[in-house]
């Protein structure tokens, strides 16, 4: 069951939320690869990540990429993932796929835009969403980038330093300053 948040409310809050799935990959297989082949890096699945405020997770191709980047971190809903499962016939595809680095359960991810939010002591500032690219027709199936415009996901900052384990936790969503 997914828990939704009055995005517009300004409230703080928790929500019980499991994380189901954490990823880092060393290096970009689809950004920058436009018109080319993508790259074929490995995704590395993790129990405990390491998170650096204002850098990203350590490991992740994405760790100190550049200042203030929206895209530290990335959540994606185990839910989406399963309905892409079903509704392409993919029975046997894995959420790493996706590049996404943690899967949760639990949470409108949407509602997390523009919001401050802590799991465990790690704090974060949802960006944007993480839209799907033309890349997800080519590792998933063909529609599964249009199936996902609105539900692709969460990019975040991550503004205090600590770390994300797999497992039941809770989400809290932290006024704004």
């Amino acid at each position: 069951m997914t828990t939704t948040l009055d995005a517009k409310s300004g409230t703080s809050g928790s929500v019980p939320i499991e994380i189901s799935g954490i990823f880092i990959s060393p290096a970009h297989d689809f950004k920058g690869h436009h018109g080319k082949p993508r790259g074929e890096h490995p995704v590395k699945a993790l129990e405990i990540v390491a998170c650096v405020a204002g850098k990203g997770l350590v490991g992740d191709r994405y760790f100190g990429f550049k200042d203030d980047f929206i895209g530290q971190i990335t959540f994606f809903d185990v839910a989406v993932f399963e309905a892409i499962r079903r509704r392409f016939d993919c029975p046997d595809l894995q959420p790493s796929v996706f590049r996404r680095n943690v899967i949760t359960e639990g949470i409108d991810l949407n509602a997390l835009i523009s919001r401050r939010f802590r799991i465990n002591d790690v704090e974060f500032m949802g960006s944007v969403e993480c839209a799907p690219c033309h890349w997800m027709d080519l590792a998933v199936a063909s529609g599964v980038e249009q199936f996902m415009k609105g539900r692709g996901g969460l990019r975040a900052r991550i503004t205090a330093s600590g770390s994300l384990a797999k497992g039941s936790q809770t989400l809290v969503v932290l006024p704004v300053l």
